[in-house]
């Protein structure tokens, strides 16, 4: 899951990276060549999608998803264990209804053409099933990690090394 994991913040990041120079030709030819790029917004909110979906599965592993846990300070480590595995088994479902409901947008979107770009509106929601199947995994991931008493990473802990 570690390569997994890398791969999708790589992705993640040329993603941002692409994003950021589109929207800066897009800026440069429309305040100084005075014409515009037609495809650079849509392919951007694309591109927006993918690092989101899979920075934020990333982070899921990674133990850096949002929570409350002012309470987890006072609680016994055996009380933490279980609201964690809570915590992540809500996360999974989730996830898995992101694959789900992604899917569906997915597919009735499937046979709408993106005039600006050519492709199937499809494109448009594949970031989202995507990420929630790797938030899905993730999650499960962290599941069976502590179930087997192994550490699972929180908060920018060292991730596990294989799993």
């Amino acid at each position: 899951m570690r390569w997994v994991s890398t791969g999708a913040l790589w992705l993640a990041g040329t993603g941002l990276i692409l994003m950021t120079v589109i929207i800066s030709a897009q800026v440069f030819m429309r305040y100084i060549m005075n014409d515009s790029i037609v495809w650079s917004e849509p392919l951007s909110v694309i591109l927006m999608g993918w690092f989101i979906f899979l920075g934020a599965a990333v982070g899921i592993r990674e133990g850096y998803h949002l929570s409350f846990d002012v309470l987890l300070y006072f609680l016994p480590n055996s009380v933490k264990l279980i609201l964690f595995s809570i915590s992540d088994a809500v996360v999974a479902l989730f996830g898995a209804g992101m694959t789900w409901f992604g899917a569906e947008l997915a597919l009735s979107a499937w046979n709408v053409k993106l005039p600006s770009l050519g492709v199937s509106g499809a494109v448009d929601f594949l970031p989202l099933v995507v990420g929630g199947c790797l938030m899905f995994i993730f999650s499960l991931e962290r599941l069976v990690l502590r179930a087997a008493g192994q550490p699972t990473a929180r908060f920018g802990d060292a991730a596990p090394e294989e799993a």
